[in-house]
């Protein structure tokens, strides 16, 4: 069986959760089916990887439109293959016309939604409306649909009604538990004036509306003045968003001179020591189909803080592995808290009481860990896929 893995994102360009997913599926998968990656991006030294950059006809356009013109590349060397399975709506376009051009199977795995990223707007302006035609045609024309969360699967069938629910299966992220372990080194802390005793949170992710940084941020305002705060976060989806992180950081700043501002992306073996000298993790998302990074923190050993929303429940079992914060939602696609003080209070009494109790805080890292490695191997999860593929194709024989 010849599989072509459609993605925007792989190593070595990998700016999130996506990124790692593929990289770690296709690792997984290839002792088994012929693989082929097509992603976005330079040359990669990597067998059977191909890659493609933007026609020079659209270079300098709207980044949707560039994006499609890469689909239309990648669709054409589809051919061959006995099935195609792409992620994010960057590459589901790929994956639709391959399939339309070809005939094979489209299997498309649902990393997030364009309906439930309305702020998007703000990112790609008319481009949006663009890049949500793209993924409604992928969706409504696919084979199959992989959710990575059993919430991501009913955002799936809310947002696109016209899907058959049959073709929806749930496959969870995973996590490589001997690349992500708890790391003792201290030197990626101590030269950035981070102290490995005081009791820490840390934060990782974009800074984008889908990742609720400022509700963290005003949170941070009533945590003990002798926590400490790492915030690895980059690539602001706007300008806008950019000026309010970097004004919340700066207030913040100067009130505890204990927040520490990571804007690069860490290698691993960097990032595996914050995590593991953390006292607990903090996932504040209003949008969160699972939540790689909430693994990530889990397999280092260190609980995690999160909203109840999308997967992450999934992911946290509540009081065991961390808590759980409240956050009812408007009903309109943003996400947002129907209360935000409230949502911000929460956040700030279950990291209080978290960093309050250390050694409950390092039961519950203990916990994370032997869940992590019971419930999200990739072992198992290639397996699973592996199944949506033998379903797919005995149904579309």
């Amino acid at each position: 069986m010849r599989v072509d893995l459609l993605t925007k994102e792989y190593p070595p360009e990998v700016y999130g959760g996506a990124g790692v997913h593929v990289a770690e599926l296709t690792r997984v998968l290839r002792p088994h089916v012929d693989v082929q990656v097509r992603a976005f991006g330079a040359a990669r030294d990597e067998t059977g990887t191909s890659s493609y950059s933007t026609p020079a006809e659209l270079e300098g356009t709207n980044a949707a439109l560039s994006t499609l013109g890469t689909d239309l590349l990648i669709a054409a060397d589809c051919a061959g293959a006995d099935l195609v399975h792409s992620h994010t709506w960057y590459a589901n376009f790929a994956g639709h016309m391959a399939s339309l051009l070809h005939g094979m199977p489209h299997v498309l795995s649902a990393h997030s939604l364009e309906p439930l990223r309305p702020w998007k707007a703000e990112q790609l302006g008319g481009g949006y409306r663009v890049s949500s035609f793209a993924e409604r045609s992928a969706y409504e024309g696919a084979a199959g649909i992989i959710a990575v969360s059993g919430g991501m699967r009913e955002d799936i069938l809310r947002a696109y009604p016209r899907v058959d629910p049959a073709k929806v299966h749930v496959v969870h992220n995973g996590i490589d538990i001997e690349q992500w372990s708890p790391n003792p080194a201290t030197d990626a802390l101590t030269s950035r004036g981070i102290d490995p005793e005081a009791p820490t949170i840390v934060f990782v992710g974009r800074i984008t509306r889908q990742k609720g940084l400022p509700y963290f941020l005003r949170a941070v305002r009533e945590l003990p003045a002798e926590c400490q705060v790492v915030l690895c976060a980059g690539a602001p989806d706007t300008p806008e968003i950019a000026r309010e992180v970097d004004s919340l950081v700066g207030e913040l700043s100067a009130q505890r001179g204990t927040v520490h501002l990571i804007t690069e992306m860490l290698p691993r073996h960097e990032l595996t020591q914050i995590l593991t000298y953390a006292t607990t993790f903090v996932c504040p998302s209003v949008y969160e189909p699972l939540g790689i990074v909430n693994l990530e923190a889990m397999a280092c050993g260190t609980p995690v803080v999160g909203s109840a929303t999308g997967g992450i429940p999934e992911v946290v079992a509540d009081g065991e592995t961390g808590y759980l914060v409240p956050l009812e939602q408007l009903s309109d696609g943003t996400g947002t808290p129907v209360d935000p003080d409230r949502f911000v209070t929460d956040l700030a009494e279950a990291l209080t009481r978290m960093v309050s109790d250390r050694e409950r805080a390092r039961r519950m890292g203990e916990a994370s860990r032997r869940r992590a490695a019971e419930h999200f191997s990739w072992t198992s999860i290639a397996e699973r896929t592996l199944d949506v593929y033998r379903t797919v194709l005995a149904q579309n024989a």
